[in-house]
């Protein structure tokens, strides 16, 4: 069919790769087209694999454009050093809150990001934790329907913090609200919780089905047991 790439053909394959760089440089640097900018930033990241050059346009675009995805991406880039970045996690912080608040297709992430900087005190200016930040931007991410956030609520209420008292059936709401969303811990915690009548009426039917619901997504995702990670 006309128009279709044989990726089998080194040369044409190469060719279209270069023609991919032009139009996106053409839609960021002439359309000034922040999406554009953001093609063009995944672009040479994803492919080129000049990350340099991949973040000083996400350093641009997300600084002047306020791009959702291109200040996750950066705040990325800043929590490991990547393409030239010195590794700093309160510009990570601040890339990560400009997508938080914007909105955007990674924003959830991103809320989810300035709540575990916020939480171990690694994006806050005096670098110590605030945990009554960290709760307010885990709840936006749990709103929008990220596990890990609500399961970090959950643990929040389990063991109270200096602000925030300990509130079981706050834990066992948002254990139940991230087990319903896949979280493995999230259901392991909530059957303890049933299991044990820690802060709710003990109920050993609903402490097996949570079980098995634990077992059930452990075997599903073939994931290691950490529940705290930043996604790139």
């Amino acid at each position: 069919m006309a128009g279709l790439i044989n990726f089998e053909d080194e040369e044409e394959v190469k060719e279209y790769l270069d023609n991919l760089g032009v139009e996106f440089s053409f839609q960021c640097y002439k359309e000034k087209d922040p999406d554009g900018c953001h093609r063009l930033a995944d672009y040479l990241d994803g492919v080129r694999k000049n990350y340099d050059d991949a973040a000083k346009v996400l350093k641009q675009n997300c600084e002047n454009n306020l791009h959702s995805e291109s200040c996750y991406k950066l705040g990325a880039y800043y929590m490991t050093g990547k393409g030239g970045l010195a590794a700093d996690f309160k510009a990570a912080f601040n890339c990560f809150l400009k997508s938080c608040e914007k909105g955007g297709k990674k924003s959830i992430e991103a809320c989810n990001n300035v709540g575990l900087l916020a939480h171990d005190g690694r994006g806050n200016d005096d670098e110590k934790p605030n945990v009554l930040l960290a709760r307010d931007y885990y709840n936006k991410a749990c709103d929008g329907g990220f596990p890990p956030s609500c399961f970090n609520l959950s643990a929040i209420y389990l063991q109270g913090a200096p602000g925030v008292p300990k509130d079981m059936g706050l834990a066992l709401k948002y254990s139940l609200k991230a087990c319903d969303l896949g979280h493995v811990w999230a259901c392991a915690n909530a059957s303890r919780m049933y299991k044990l009548g820690d802060g709710v009426e003990k109920n050993d039917a609903k402490a097996e089905a949570l079980k098995n619901r634990a077992r059930d997504l452990h075997k599903e995702q073939h994931i290691p047991s950490r529940s705290l990670t930043f996604g790139e």
